[in-house]
């Protein structure tokens, strides 16, 4: 017995020196100060990269007319000015309603997209769906050959009209993308076990019940990343406003940010024409466009942070426990 608690301990002490002993051996997983030093200074470049053209962006809208023409943009403003701001927001109250139109056909539409697409993702994803190959086959077709334009058009204001509606802001281009139900059928036969959904049967679950209590809340990463991506595609919409829309009281905030800066560029080239150049100078015709930008980016900065606690959980999804 002391023998074998001898020869435990020595064989306990050697690994102790092989990982820890004497510097040589570093800890598992670990790395070399140099280059976690350099993947620091690495992923801080990167991050001030993708930060600094939003603040150059807002230091030129923050900036006078005339100093930008002399001195070219600056993330510090040189003269400072709110003219672009007073612009836009002289008639708060329609932009104020835009605003409204953008969140709520934002909100209702993540939410529908993402409905849908997880009621027609998770039958594809069962191997005992009797139509599954055919419907697979029909998404991903759909996926590589559109009807075009016209046809798109004629189908959305003469066989459903949903001009001048808040409809048409929602149901065309955003409210299914074959490419997203091909990626949450992926998931769903990858991350979800058949054994998990045959236990559930075993307990008298139904199919409704095993989607709602069981496939949603396993899903959680990959249906914050889809729904991500239907909140920017709704956001930063303003073709279906163009095209549906007559109704100014019913446009979104792109579409109202396009109009006031293709009303701008029109007054510029009309004091071009008309030799009055000297007034239209006084416009912010490019601090504008970056005051529009900062405007529009609105809420939608702070969909990030409520979805990013979902995308560190997806990182995890398939990895090995012991």
């Amino acid at each position: 017995m002391k023998e074998l608690t001898h020869t435990a301990s020595t064989v306990a002490s050697a690994a102790s020196r092989r990982v820890t002993g004497s510097g040589r051996r570093r800890e598992i997983n670990s790395i070399k100060p140099v280059t976690e030093f350099l993947l620091h200074l690495f992923f801080l470049l990167v991050s001030v990269a993708c930060v600094f053209p939003v603040l150059v962006v807002l230091g030129v809208s923050l900036t006078d007319q005339d100093t930008i023409y002399m001195h070219g943009y600056n993330v510090i403003p040189r003269v400072f000015s709110w003219a672009a701001y007073d612009y836009l927001l002289r008639d708060l109250g329609p932009i104020a309603k835009a605003y409204l139109i953008s969140i709520f056909v934002t909100v209702v539409g993540t939410l529908m997209a993402l409905t849908i697409t997880a009621l027609v993702a998770y039958p594809l994803s069962r191997p005992d769906f009797a139509f599954r190959g055919f419907f697979s086959f029909f998404v991903f077709f759909t996926m590589i050959f559109g009807g075009g334009l016209v046809p798109w058009y004629l189908v959305y204001t003469n066989f459903i009209d949903i001009r001048d509606t808040l409809w048409a802001l929602i149901v065309p281009n955003h409210l299914l993308s074959a490419f997203y139900v091909i990626i949450m059928r992926t998931f769903f036969t990858t991350s979800i076990h058949p054994s998990i959904l045959e236990s559930a049967k075993i307990d008298g679950a139904g199919e409704l019940r095993i989607f709602t209590r069981i496939v949603l809340p396993l899903s959680l990463p990959v249906l914050a990343t889809i729904g991500l991506f239907y909140t920017l595609s709704y956001w930063n919409d303003w073709f279906n406003s163009l095209v549906f829309m007559n109704n100014d009281k019913l446009i979104n905030l792109q579409y109202m940010m396009y109009k006031a800066m293709r009303n701008l560029q029109f007054l510029n080239t009309f004091a071009a024409v008309g030799g009055i150049g000297d007034q239209t100078a006084k416009l912010p015709s490019e601090t504008a466009r970056m005051a529009m930008a900062i405007i529009g980016m609105g809420p939608i900065v702070l969909a990030y942070p409520f979805f990013q606690k979902y995308f560190v959980k997806g990182l995890t999804v398939g990895a090995v426990k012991g």
